[in-house]
Protein backbone atom coordinates (compact mmCIF):
# COMPACT_ATOMS: atom_id res chain seq x y z
CA UNK A 1 0.00 0.00 0.00
CA UNK A 2 1.41 3.36 -1.04
CA UNK A 3 2.22 5.93 1.61
CA UNK A 4 -0.62 8.47 1.87
CA UNK A 5 0.04 11.95 0.50
CA UNK A 6 -1.87 15.23 0.23
CA UNK A 7 -1.42 17.63 -2.71
CA UNK A 8 -0.92 21.29 -1.78
CA UNK A 9 -3.50 23.62 -3.33
CA UNK A 10 -0.96 26.37 -3.97
CA UNK A 11 1.25 23.92 -5.87
CA UNK A 12 4.56 22.31 -5.07
CA UNK A 13 5.48 18.90 -3.74
CA UNK A 14 2.72 16.83 -2.16
CA UNK A 15 2.95 16.39 1.59
CA UNK A 16 3.75 12.97 3.00
CA UNK A 17 1.20 11.91 5.62
CA UNK A 18 1.45 9.72 8.68
CA UNK A 19 0.17 6.20 8.07
CA UNK A 20 -1.00 5.99 11.69
CA UNK A 21 -3.41 8.87 11.06
CA UNK A 22 -4.15 8.70 7.33
CA UNK A 23 -3.51 5.05 6.50
CA UNK A 24 -6.19 3.28 8.54
CA UNK A 25 -8.36 0.51 7.09
CA UNK A 26 -12.11 0.97 6.70
CA UNK A 27 -14.28 0.39 9.73
CA UNK A 28 -17.80 1.36 8.72
CA UNK A 29 -19.43 0.08 11.91
CA UNK A 30 -17.23 2.20 14.17
CA UNK A 31 -17.58 5.32 12.03
CA UNK A 32 -21.37 4.88 11.94
CA UNK A 33 -21.55 4.53 15.71
CA UNK A 34 -19.53 7.70 16.31
CA UNK A 35 -21.36 9.75 13.66
CA UNK A 36 -24.73 8.69 15.09
CA UNK A 37 -23.59 9.75 18.55
CA UNK A 38 -22.34 13.14 17.30
CA UNK A 39 -25.50 13.90 15.37
CA UNK A 40 -27.64 12.90 18.36
CA UNK A 41 -25.64 15.24 20.58
CA UNK A 42 -26.48 18.13 18.26
CA UNK A 43 -30.21 17.71 18.90
CA UNK A 44 -31.73 20.37 21.11
CA UNK A 45 -33.90 17.91 23.03
CA UNK A 46 -36.43 20.62 23.90
CA UNK A 47 -39.59 18.85 22.64
CA UNK A 48 -42.17 18.91 25.39
CA UNK A 49 -45.82 17.98 25.95
CA UNK A 50 -48.16 18.45 28.90
CA UNK A 51 -49.57 15.51 30.82
CA UNK A 52 -53.05 15.61 32.31
CA UNK A 53 -51.54 16.94 35.50
CA UNK A 54 -49.99 19.92 33.76
CA UNK A 55 -52.89 21.05 31.56
CA UNK A 56 -54.85 23.97 33.02
CA UNK A 57 -58.47 23.47 34.06
CA UNK A 58 -60.50 20.34 34.58
CA UNK A 59 -60.49 20.52 38.36
CA UNK A 60 -64.16 19.76 38.91
CA UNK A 61 -65.95 16.57 37.90
CA UNK A 62 -67.87 17.37 34.67
CA UNK A 63 -71.04 15.51 35.79
CA UNK A 64 -72.17 13.30 38.62
CA UNK A 65 -70.98 9.71 38.78
CA UNK A 66 -74.33 7.97 38.25
CA UNK A 67 -77.66 8.56 36.65
CA UNK A 68 -76.72 10.46 33.50
CA UNK A 69 -76.30 7.46 31.18
CA UNK A 70 -72.92 8.75 30.15
CA UNK A 71 -69.54 7.21 30.85
CA UNK A 72 -67.87 8.05 34.12
CA UNK A 73 -65.61 11.11 33.91
CA UNK A 74 -63.54 12.79 36.57
CA UNK A 75 -61.78 15.52 34.60
CA UNK A 76 -62.05 17.26 31.25
CA UNK A 77 -58.27 17.14 31.01
CA UNK A 78 -58.06 13.36 30.64
CA UNK A 79 -56.24 12.23 27.46
CA UNK A 80 -59.44 11.21 25.64
CA UNK A 81 -60.86 14.75 25.91
CA UNK A 82 -60.16 17.52 23.44
CA UNK A 83 -57.65 19.80 25.10
CA UNK A 84 -56.62 17.07 27.49
CA UNK A 85 -53.16 15.90 28.38
CA UNK A 86 -50.84 13.78 26.24
CA UNK A 87 -49.92 10.24 27.23
CA UNK A 88 -46.23 9.30 26.96
CA UNK A 89 -45.43 12.42 24.93
CA UNK A 90 -41.89 13.73 24.41
CA UNK A 91 -40.22 15.50 27.32
CA UNK A 92 -37.00 17.58 27.42
CA UNK A 93 -34.02 15.24 27.42
CA UNK A 94 -30.35 15.00 26.58
CA UNK A 95 -29.67 12.90 23.48
CA UNK A 96 -25.91 12.71 24.00
CA UNK A 97 -24.52 9.19 23.89
CA UNK A 98 -21.21 8.06 25.32
CA UNK A 99 -18.36 7.15 22.98
CA UNK A 100 -14.96 6.21 24.30
CA UNK A 101 -12.21 8.71 23.49
CA UNK A 102 -9.99 6.13 21.79
CA UNK A 103 -12.92 4.85 19.71
CA UNK A 104 -13.75 8.38 18.57
CA UNK A 105 -10.10 9.06 17.66
CA UNK A 106 -9.90 5.85 15.66
CA UNK A 107 -13.14 6.70 13.83
CA UNK A 108 -11.78 10.16 13.01
CA UNK A 109 -8.56 8.71 11.64
CA UNK A 110 -10.53 6.13 9.67
CA UNK A 111 -12.61 8.89 8.05
CA UNK A 112 -9.47 10.92 7.31
CA UNK A 113 -7.85 7.86 5.78
CA UNK A 114 -10.85 7.40 3.47
CA UNK A 115 -10.33 10.92 2.10
CA UNK A 116 -6.61 10.34 1.71
CA UNK A 117 -7.23 7.09 -0.16
CA UNK A 118 -9.87 8.66 -2.42
CA UNK A 119 -7.69 11.63 -3.32
CA UNK A 120 -10.16 14.12 -1.84
CA UNK A 121 -7.76 15.35 0.85
CA UNK A 122 -5.79 18.52 0.11
CA UNK A 123 -3.39 20.66 2.10
CA UNK A 124 -3.19 24.43 2.23
CA UNK A 125 -0.59 26.78 3.66
CA UNK A 126 -2.43 28.91 6.20
CA UNK A 127 0.60 31.13 6.63
CA UNK A 128 0.25 32.40 3.06
CA UNK A 129 -2.81 34.42 4.11
CA UNK A 130 -1.38 37.62 5.59
CA UNK A 131 -4.88 39.07 5.70
CA UNK A 132 -8.43 37.81 5.02
CA UNK A 133 -8.80 37.52 1.24
CA UNK A 134 -11.89 35.74 -0.06
CA UNK A 135 -10.92 36.16 -3.72
CA UNK A 136 -7.59 34.42 -3.10
CA UNK A 137 -9.33 31.54 -1.34
CA UNK A 138 -11.90 31.27 -4.15
CA UNK A 139 -9.10 30.98 -6.69
CA UNK A 140 -7.37 28.25 -4.67
CA UNK A 141 -10.58 26.28 -4.12
CA UNK A 142 -11.80 26.50 -7.71
CA UNK A 143 -12.65 23.06 -9.05
CA UNK A 144 -13.01 21.34 -5.69
CA UNK A 145 -16.13 19.22 -5.19
CA UNK A 146 -18.54 20.72 -2.68
CA UNK A 147 -19.30 20.57 0.16
CA UNK A 148 -15.77 21.45 1.22
CA UNK A 149 -14.65 21.33 4.85
CA UNK A 150 -11.60 23.40 5.74
CA UNK A 151 -9.74 22.39 8.90
CA UNK A 152 -7.63 25.13 10.44
CA UNK A 153 -5.44 25.62 13.50
CA UNK A 154 -6.76 27.96 16.23
CA UNK A 155 -4.39 30.80 15.28
CA UNK A 156 -5.13 30.70 11.53
CA UNK A 157 -7.78 33.39 11.70
CA UNK A 158 -6.99 34.91 8.30
CA UNK A 159 -7.48 31.59 6.52
CA UNK A 160 -10.74 30.94 8.33
CA UNK A 161 -12.10 34.39 7.47
CA UNK A 162 -11.00 34.01 3.84
CA UNK A 163 -13.02 30.85 3.21
CA UNK A 164 -16.08 31.27 5.43
CA UNK A 165 -18.01 33.33 2.84
CA UNK A 166 -17.46 30.87 -0.02
CA UNK A 167 -20.51 28.91 -1.14
CA UNK A 168 -20.77 25.43 0.42
CA UNK A 169 -17.43 25.81 2.18
CA UNK A 170 -17.37 25.22 5.94
CA UNK A 171 -14.64 25.86 8.49
CA UNK A 172 -13.76 23.74 11.51
CA UNK A 173 -11.12 24.18 14.17
CA UNK A 174 -8.84 21.16 14.34
CA UNK A 175 -9.65 20.72 18.02
CA UNK A 176 -13.40 20.69 17.34
CA UNK A 177 -13.47 18.54 14.20
CA UNK A 178 -16.30 16.00 14.23
CA UNK A 179 -16.24 12.67 12.44
CA UNK A 180 -19.64 13.56 10.97
CA UNK A 181 -18.14 16.65 9.31
CA UNK A 182 -15.36 14.59 7.74
CA UNK A 183 -17.83 11.98 6.49
CA UNK A 184 -20.21 14.54 4.96
CA UNK A 185 -17.43 16.45 3.18
CA UNK A 186 -16.84 15.68 -0.49
CA UNK A 187 -13.50 17.46 -0.25
CA UNK A 188 -11.37 17.97 2.83
CA UNK A 189 -8.83 20.80 2.94
CA UNK A 190 -6.48 20.81 5.92
CA UNK A 191 -3.93 23.47 6.73
CA UNK A 192 -0.34 22.36 7.29
CA UNK A 193 -0.55 23.35 10.95
CA UNK A 194 -3.78 21.39 11.38
CA UNK A 195 -2.20 18.37 9.69
CA UNK A 196 0.59 18.43 12.25
CA UNK A 197 -1.99 18.61 15.06
CA UNK A 198 -3.99 15.68 13.64
CA UNK A 199 -0.89 13.53 13.26
CA UNK A 200 0.17 14.42 16.77
CA UNK A 201 -3.19 13.39 18.18
CA UNK A 202 -3.96 16.86 19.55
CA UNK A 203 -7.49 16.74 18.13
CA UNK A 204 -8.43 13.95 20.50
Amino acid sequence: MAKPTAPVLSGGKALSLSEACFGQERNDALVHEVVKSELSARRQGTSSTKTRGLVAGGRSKPWRQKGTGRARAGSTRAPQWTGGGVVFGPQPRNHTGKVNRKARLKALRTALSAHAGAGSLHAVDGGSFDEPKTSKAAELFAGLQAPVWVVVAPDEVNLAKSVRNLDRVFVANVGELDVADVVMARTLVVSKAALAALEGGESS
